[in-house]
């Protein structure tokens, strides 16, 4: 079953996957985007410092900046919170209103 994820969740995927350095199109891959998509998500994350990119022996890897760090960092933790919090009013289950916001 496919889940639905939103720009925060996809951001921190493409950082996960740029914290050794990669090339453009292995992330693009896997992150599961199209180029449009990638493109878009590439230039703001390169515009506001969470991923940096580096010239590698003529070619252009991207790695996920110090900044980018932190925000995988915040989003772990806001993620377990809420995953957290939701299990303990629901006994367990996840709402139907959480997985629309925060899908697993």
């Amino acid at each position: 079953m496919w889940k639905h994820r939103n720009s925060l969740d996809i951001m921190a995927e493409i950082l996960g996957i740029a914290m050794n350095g990669e090339l453009k199109t292995p992330i693009m891959y896997k992150a599961n985007l199209s180029f449009a998509q990638f493109s878009e998500y590439l230039s703001f994350l390169l515009e506001i410092g969470l991923l940096k990119n580096v010239n590698n022996g003529g070619k252009t890897v991207y790695k996920t900046s110090v900044k980018g760090l932190q925000y995988i960092q915040g989003y772990e933790k806001l993620t377990a919170l809420l995953d957290m919090g939701e299990r303990n009013r629901s006994g367990g289950k996840r709402s139907p209103i959480r997985e629309k916001i925060l899908p697993s």
